[in-house]
């Protein structure tokens, strides 16, 4: 073996030890063991995502392995505030002792999970029925925010665009069934402590149940309550 080939050896093996969880040799610094870094990423987005529907798997990338970092024996993982925890994503790690460091891992999280679609086009404003949706599934973390996941949240109610067939449905894109329509002849009840009158009035919009909505009284007045079933608008003081 030549000197420079020795050479080249002798200060490339703290790092190779120390990246295999081997002990240093005495006086060499102990360095960061960078698979030990990506496990502490895997664990942090599988945390993140056990909320999510579906099962996710982890991907973390591999850290460029010339990467020299001090030995830290308490490595924490952080996101930046509003960072995704699915999908392509970044994660921090950071050691606050005994030497301070922050490093930035990247990684892909996938959930296989079900959604609901659009079994036929659906189009905008017309009512939903169990026989137009299917469940398929695919990577949630690739679905837009809001996908619906219960055919029940769909059923009976309409969407405010038109769906193509296998289009996902979602949440802020469906509207409930309107229980108080404009123009319609409402009855209003009005409750307090200690008392409770009605009366009849006239929407001036619709509104779904639970939704706030305006009505008319014979004598003018405008009035905003809560729509209810069965054509109520209740008023609570």
């Amino acid at each position: 073996m030549n000197a420079l080939l020795f050479t080249a050896l002798l200060l490339s093996a703290p790092l190779a030890l120390a990246q295999h969880g081997a002990a240093p040799r005495p006086g060499v610094p102990a360095l960061q063991n960078l698979a030990a870094l990506r496990t502490v990423v895997e664990h942090f987005l599988l945390g993140q995502s056990a909320g999510l529907a579906g099962k996710a798997s982890v991907e973390v990338r591999a850290l460029d392995p010339r990467t020299s970092l001090p030995a830290c024996p308490d490595p924490q993982a952080f996101q930046q505030p509003g960072a995704r925890a699915w999908g392509n994503t970044t994660v921090g790690v950071r050691c606050t002792a005994p030497t301070a460091w922050t490093v930035y891992i990247q990684a892909k999280v996938s959930v296989q999970g079900d959604y609901v679609a659009a079994a036929v086009p659906l189009a905008q404003g017309q009512p939903i029925e169990q026989s137009q949706l299917v469940l398929m599934k695919g990577d949630m973390a690739a679905m837009p925010n809001g996908v619906v996941t219960d055919m029940a949240q769909a059923i009976g109610r309409s969407s405010t665009v038109s769906l193509p067939s296998g289009a996902p449905l979602r949440l802020d894109a469906l509207r409930s069934k309107p229980v108080v329509q404009q123009g319609q002849l409402v009855r209003v009840v009005s409750s307090g402590e200690g008392f409770r009158v009605s009366a009849e009035a006239r929407a001036i919009g619709n509104a779904a149940e639970g939704q706030v909505v305006q009505v008319r009284t014979p004598a003018g007045a405008i009035i905003s309550g809560i729509a209810k079933a069965g054509g109520l608008v209740e008023v609570v003081f």
